[in-house]
């Protein structure tokens, strides 16, 4: 008998993403998650919330 393990299947890379949320990264830190588009802007939330009050928006709590 020949036995077939987990150990043998070849795995593929990640698949470039070509649209969607994985496409767009924050300019400042490169994550994915909770990114800011309007305006152009590509920051993420968290980021935004260090930089924006010093470009003049007012950031609300």
């Amino acid at each position: 008998m020949v036995e077939v393990g987990c150990g043998d299947v070849k795995q593929k890379p990640p698949k470039d993403r070509k649209f969607g949320k994985g496409v767009v990264k924050c300019r400042r830190c490169g994550t994915t998650v909770g990114v800011i588009r309007k305006y152009k802007l590509y920051i993420c939330r968290r980021c935004a919330n260090e930089i924006l009050p010093s470009l003049g928006f007012k950031v609300y709590e």
